[in-house]
């Protein structure tokens, strides 16, 4: 009890320190009609990493000329939220009109057997933790989003092998496990890969008490830079810039995937473009 009371005090003693502009912010802009880069800003999304994901991925993709892009959960569980990326691309659709398609990957089952690999981080998870009811699921989904059940590393494959996908612009990633991690990051890097120059991901399990670049997620970032000479995975280092809550804990978990290659053909690009000009 007198933890709870301590806590509590420790509360108040914040409020009263917030400038009156915070404290008021975001309840307004809940209340009022406000644009999705409104929502974005003040954090009034019930996922804003995915708000601002979709959000990054539209203006990217107008940056290139592109008029349509596809968004990704790895790792899906009960589904909150991928409904809540469908929400987010339904907003920066009809604010941006750059077509957003929603994937969704997931087992279904949960999470495998694991072995006692510390890169999977058994220390954290157990088999069957975060089980889908993929009927009721679909059934809280639009028709148009692309609930894909499966081992990751064969829907994958799939997934690159689909010709008529939409350029990848944003890619959450929660699958927990190193094991399950890692060939998710082919949407990334393979041969046959349709992503935008600079792909917004949000990686769910990087600032957890147990997260080391030795296993997870990390692990899996670190082996990918290292093994891949054309894109590059970094964090997004302005995204705190400008925000009235820069504090928010899921801005650090926000990354950035370079496609350097195809950054270097789009100033070759550019070049071309000025030249053609002159003349």
């Amino acid at each position: 009890m007198r933890a709870s009371l301590s806590r509590l005090q420790q509360g108040i003693i914040r409020l009263g320190k917030e400038p009156p502009f915070r404290l008021l912010a975001r309840p307004l802009i809940k209340a009022l009609p406000s644009s999705a880069r409104t929502k974005s800003l003040f954090d009034v999304f019930e996922r804003p990493q995915y708000l601002y994901g979709v959000l990054h991925a539209a203006d990217e993709a107008l940056r290139e000329g592109l008029s349509a892009i596809s968004v990704i959960e790895f790792g899906v569980a009960a589904g909150n939220g991928l409904i809540a990326l469908e929400r987010a691309a339904r907003l920066v659709e009809s604010e941006t009109g750059v077509r957003v398609t929603v994937y969704g990957f997931d087992r279904g089952s949960g999470l495998p057997q694991l072995t006692n690999d510390y890169r999977d981080h058994p220390d954290e998870w157990r088999p069957g933790d975060f089980p889908m009811d993929v009927t009721a699921l679909k059934q809280r989904l639009a028709t148009s989003t692309n609930l894909v059940i499966g081992d990751v590393k064969d829907t994958v494959t799939e997934l690159l092998n689909e010709p008529s996908i939409d350029p990848v612009g944003f890619v959450s990633f929660d699958l927990d496990l190193y094991s399950s991690t890692k060939p998710a990051l082919e949407v990334l890097r393979s041969a046959k890969r349709k992503t935008l120059s600079r792909v917004i991901l949000y990686f769910d399990d990087v600032q957890l008490p147990v997260s080391h670049e030795f296993a997870g997620e990390l692990l899996a970032i670190k082996e990918f830079n290292d093994e891949t000479n054309d894109v590059k995975i970094d964090k997004l280092r302005t995204i705190g810039y400008g925000r009235p809550f820069h504090e928010s804990w899921w801005l650090g978990n926000i990354y950035v995937a370079h496609d350097l290659a195809a950054i270097g053909k789009h100033c070759l690009q550019r070049e071309a473009d000025v030249t053609t000009f002159k003349l």
